[in-house]
């Protein structure tokens, strides 16, 4: 029996698009979100409208933890979904875990992450850190553990929930 490919407008969607797009999607958004719009400067205008109306009292100091906090908060999570996108692309049509098909996620996001900083050491209102490339690598290693552990206990529920009867 033959697999029938989704179709958009028409066309076939290679196999191979159908597992990429979400981890090209997500870079792109990394990206834009390196861009001079989603600068310190041009965030904390917005937060700063939001807090000070939910808490009109917040000291300037509450507010420059909170916004960092909120910042580096997000460096990880982007970064934990970009692994998590990039193992789906990398395992492609298969199923399961296998070894390399994490490292190889966790690789690519750990380069792309040191790209990403070099691309904001462009943007006059960014900053190049090393500490948050290892940022973005440490979210890219938790979803490297997480599916790990996610596929190593659906292997092991398999392994134990007994077979039905026959009957």
């Amino acid at each position: 029996m033959t697999e029938v490919q989704p179709r958009l407008g028409g066309l076939l969607i290679p196999g191979w698009l159908r597992a990429w797009w979400p981890a090209l999607a997500w870079a792109v958004f990394i990206f834009v979100m390196s861009t001079d719009t989603f600068s310190a400067a041009h965030t904390g205008l917005v937060l700063h409208w939001i807090l000070y109306h939910l808490d009109p009292s917040m000291t300037a100091h509450q507010f420059n933890v909170i916004h960092h906090l909120i910042r580096k908060s997000a460096h990880f999570t982007e970064y934990f979904i970009f692994c998590l996108f990039l193992y789906r692309g990398v395992r492609g049509d298969h199923r399961g875990w296998r070894w390399s098909w994490g490292l190889a996620a966790l690789v690519i996001a750990a380069l792309y992450s040191a790209l990403d900083e070099i691309h904001q050491a462009f943007i006059a209102s960014r900053t190049a850190s090393p500490y948050d490339s290892l940022l973005d690598s440490i979210g890219a290693f938790f979803a490297f553990l997480v599916l790990y552990i996610y596929f190593h206990s659906k292997k092991r529920e398999a392994m134990v929930t007994p077979a039905a009867p026959d009957c």
